[in-house]
């Protein structure tokens, strides 16, 4: 033992005869999920979080999840020109590309699914669903 700790000693001491390893890129995290961009910005956006509908948006008169006054780890940027790109980054955390339907970003608003501190959104079926299920349907 003492021998193999001495030789790991020496070769990080001296730099020589210790391959470099090339690990290439960093790997996406294991439970990343990433649907299409555009089809976030053009459609999701628009339809899903932040539609002209007060009483159904995310990001609305309540403020639930703008990152100016929300109430919780879901937190968008709304100030124009609207973030997408980091909008994005940020609505990933709650998908579930395995199972889509699973995902809390659709599982929270949805009425009867998981308590949502904003209330039920929408029902099981309807147009919001369908759309956030076509976001996974995409790739």
């Amino acid at each position: 033992m003492k021998k193999s700790l001495l030789a790991l000693v020496t070769c990080a001491l001296s730099g020589a005869g210790c391959p470099t390893v090339d690990l290439g890129e960093t790997p996406v995290s294991p439970g990343a999920c990433r649907p299409d961009p555009a089809y976030f910005a053009d459609v999701m956006w628009p339809e899903f979080f932040s539609p002209a509908d007060q009483t159904v948006s995310c990001v609305g008169d309540s403020g639930c999840h703008r990152v100016e006054d929300g109430r919780s780890a879901l937190r968008f940027a709304t100030s124009e020109p609207i973030d997408f790109d980091g909008n994005y980054d940020v609505v990933i955390r709650f998908l579930n590309c395995a199972a889509p339907e699973a995902s809390a970003a659709l599982t929270k608003p949805e009425g009867g699914v998981d308590p949502h501190g904003g209330g039920d959104l929408f029902q099981p079926g309807s147009g919001p669903e369908a759309t956030f299920l076509q976001w996974f349907a995409l790739e």
